[in-house]
């Protein structure tokens, strides 16, 4: 006996064999023939001999060998009998009937009445259809295929001989990786010292390097575009990102959209139509060769090319954008959308607690407050610790290193910086005041949550810390609803007054807030009852309202396994954006998949008629039927192209200066704090207000206002132009005008007061000014990145 080693088959290890598997184990080899390898190694023959057959009858035809080229004809229709005859019993076997039985009769038919050469053209235009759609279908699933190819093979892991390279499926959790330059990052980890240089576009569509710093997740599947760097695996290979977005590509196939399905939905009327034309064409004229003519233009149906290209290019599209789309039915349906359900956590909003303001106690500056505050929490793994942390490594704050740190569950934290006590979390026993009242009275207010400062037991400050709206959001949702969408729905489990705060700025036509997965679920399906629905969502508790919509939407890149399991649409990059960007895409490949398919049987319907009535002979019917699918099919391959959807188009100098200056504004935020702290403190003696005066003016002069004027003379002319109206960007310069006038009304001030000091009587004017500039500036501020800075992406941080 010859035993071939290799993967074992299967089985319940009792000797039993699955059927199957020993195939199956075979196909793991590469000199076992792939069933792709065949099927394309079929059609390639089946188009070659019905080619040769074909240009050697018309080489003895020119020759004047008039009989021997009938024979080359009738062979090369023979031929394709056979294969035309497996395509409709394996349609019969399926359920259906196809249209390829059209092509039977016609290939029958022709060989009946003797009109050899215009079988043998429909045997060419069979193979030459089907093997443009394989082309098609496999040209269009390229980037689907090249997904998971590139998948991670290996891993680097520290050891006592360094760096040993391992197979990716032997990396364990907690394992420390090392990842070379220019290599994949094999599994999901936390960057381990040093700070990561990451190209993420094989996941998000990306093309800029994004910078990841030591503690920041990274996902599996991204390449390491700087030097090296360590890594701390979070899961192993088949638990991390790149493996989910595999198992979700291999999911994806055009087959299953409902548009291509109408193939088998056309055939029941469009074959009897063909056999009662042909039938009266025979019978009125008692000619056979008209009725041949009938079957061999209606041969076969555009639509069985058109829909499934235009699908499958539909999901290659999406693939490049970081959306992974689980069937050509999801992508159908997703392109004939009316209602959007969304929820707030994690999908409109970033789904984790940002620092929104940093207010001190009377005698405490604001950045020590959140210096001493970063101090503790670094060694914290709590949630809100982490966004204090990141606060203060964007303002750039020195954060010195804590001593002695104690964490409380549900208290807080505690250590000692630079020889002074620091307590971070819940306000002490005993700190009740008006100041305190008043925090927490705006915290109420702003729906915001509160983490109390104190400093050697005394009260320091607080720091709020919000939710924030994503600054794409509002840009999608116009962008949404313009693609089609005419009905946008909010649906929480929040507070009604959290949730309406946020659909207030986004302009959302319903709020349905603090409800349960299951009212949740209720809640799509009543939507879904009214029109075709779409669920975007991100938690666990999302999964059974994903899956009650008629297409449900994961946020893959933080979302939970069970919502990408539920979903059929599932975003590999944390923007809402793309969304939008699949939706283009969808409505795109529908309407050509539609357009192609109805263009070619409005004109097979013409070429039946024109052969009905003698116009057309066989021969030249098949030429044109040949025509008509060459055409459509290449139509629907125009949904590979980007088109023209709602996104609007950035070149690179305009996208690095969206950038340049979305960066400037992270910088800037703590010269806004700092309008209001001064703001705040006018009313204490002239001494200490004066330097803080001064040092607003200069921040606003040195820093400010030279950004207005960088945005005034170079972004502003670059997006007129971008978006097709140079007053796009008036309302933005009317802002700089403003600004630009209150801080010379502050100039003015401070000359007032350098020789004598600040006087009463200008108290008053100087508050009205500083928060006129504040809410100036912060309204601008967000202006400009949700109308203009949104449109490369919003800020990683």
């Amino acid at each position: 006996m010859l035993i071939i080693p290799g993967p074992s088959p299967g089985g319940r290890g009792d000797g039993h064999r699955p059927r199957g598997a020993g195939r199956k184990a075979l196909e793991g080899w590469p000199w076992f023939p792939q069933p792709e390898k065949v099927k394309r190694f079929g059609l390639a023959a089946f188009l070659g001999v019905t080619l040769v057959a074909l240009t050697a009858g018309g080489v003895l035809r020119l020759a004047g060998l008039g009989e021997a080229a009938e024979v080359c004809w009738a062979a090369g229709t023979v031929v394709a009998v056979v294969p035309a005859l497996w395509w409709v019993v394996s349609a019969l076997r399926a359920g259906r009937l196809g249209v390829d039985a059209i092509a039977v009769l016609a290939l029958v038919g022709a060989l009946a009445v003797g009109e050899y050469l215009a079988g043998a053209l429909i045997a060419v235009m069979l193979a030459t259809g089907r093997a443009l759609e394989e082309y098609a279908l496999r040209r269009a699933r390229r980037d689907l295929t090249a997904l998971y190819e590139r998948a991670p093979r290996w891993a680097h892991r520290h050891g006592s001989d360094g760096g040993a390279r391992v197979d990716v499926s032997e990396v364990r959790r907690g394992d420390l990786l090392v990842v070379p330059a220019g290599e994949l990052v094999p599994v999901d980890g936390v960057v381990v010292r040093h700070e990561a240089v990451l190209d993420e576009s094989a996941l998000t569509g990306e093309p800029l390097p994004v910078e990841h710093l030591a503690g920041e997740s990274v996902r599996s599947g991204v390449v390491n575009a700087g030097p090296a760097f360590d890594l701390r695996a979070t899961g192993t290979a088949e638990e991390s990102t790149y493996a989910g977005v595999v198992r979700l590509a291999r999911e994806t196939e055009a087959d299953t959209a409902p548009v291509v399905r109408l193939a088998d939905r056309f055939a029941a009327w469009f074959l009897p139509l063909t056999l009662v034309v042909a039938g009266l064409a025979w019978a009125l004229s008692g000619d056979a060769v008209r009725a041949v003519a009938v079957l061999v233009v209606a041969t076969p149906c555009p639509l069985l090319l058109a829909a499934p290209a235009a699908i499958a290019s539909g999901l290659s599209r999406t693939a490049r954008t970081g959306v992974v789309v689980k069937g050509g039915g999801a992508l159908e349906t997703l392109g004939r959308a009316r209602t959007l359900v969304l929820d707030k956590t994690g999908t409109l909003t970033r789904g984790r607690p940002e620092v929104v303001d940093v207010v001190p106690a009377p005698g405490h500056p604001a950045e020590e407050v959140l210096r001493l505050a970063a101090a503790v929490d670094q060694v914290s793994s709590h949630v809100l610790a982490a966004a204090v942390v990141r606060s203060a490594t964007w303002r750039g704050l020195d954060v010195p290193a804590a001593a002695e740190v104690q964490e409380e569950p549900g208290r807080g934290t505690a250590g000692v910086v630079e020889g002074r006590q620091v307590q971070v979390g819940k306000a002490p026993p005993g700190t009740s005041s008006p100041w305190t009242a008043t925090q927490r009275s705006r915290a109420a207010l702003d729906s915001a949550m509160t983490v109390w400062v104190c400093v050697n037991g005394e009260l320091a400050g607080v720091i709020f810390l919000r939710d924030a709206v994503r600054t794409d959001a509002a840009r999608t949702l116009r962008r949404l609803r313009t693609a089609g969408i005419e009905r946008i729905v909010m649906l929480t489990g929040d507070h009604v007054e959290v949730a309406e705060s946020v659909a207030a700025v986004l302009d959302v036509d319903e709020v349905l807030a603090e409800r349960t997965p299951a009212q949740k679920v209720a809640g799509v399906r009543a939507e879904a009852g009214r029109a075709t629905t779409v669920m975007v969502g991100d938690g666990v508790n999302d999964a059974p309202a994903l899956a009650a919509a008629q297409v449900g939407v994961a946020m893959g890149a933080r979302g939970s396994a069970a919502s990408t399991q539920a979903a059929d649409v599932v975003l590999t990059t944390d923007r809402l954006d793309r969304l939008a960007d699949a939706m283009d895409v969808a409505r795109r490949a529908r309407r050509i998949a539609v357009q192609s398919a109805g263009a070619g049987m409005g004109l097979s319907l013409l070429a039946m008629l024109a052969a009905a009535l003698g116009a057309l002979p066989p021969a030249s019917g098949a030429l044109l039927q040949e025509a008509i699918d060459v055409a459509v099919t290449l139509n629907a391959l125009r949904a590979l192209s980007g088109g023209h959807g709602t996104r609007v188009p950035v070149d690179a100098p305009t996208g690095d200066l969206l950038h340049r200056f979305d960066e400037e504004h992270a910088r800037l935020r703590p010269a806004l704090d700092l309008l209001r702290e001064t703001a705040d403190a006018l009313d204490r003696p002239s001494a200490v207000v004066l330097p803080r005066l001064r040092r607003v003016h200069d921040v606003l002069v040195d820093e400010v206002l030279p950004h207005e004027r960088a945005e005034e003379s170079r972004l502003y002319p670059a997006l007129g132009g971008l978006l097709g109206d140079p007053e796009a960007t008036a309302p933005m310069s009317r802002a700089h005008a403003e600004i630009g006038r209150l801080v010379a009304r502050l100039g003015r001030h401070l000359e007032l007061a350098s020789a004598r000091g600040l006087l009463p009587e200008q108290v008053d004017d100087l508050r009205a000014c500083l928060y006129g500039l504040h809410a100036v500036l912060t309204l601008h501020f967000a202006q400009e990145e949700e109308a203009y800075f949104s449109l490369v992406g919003q800020r990683e941080e």
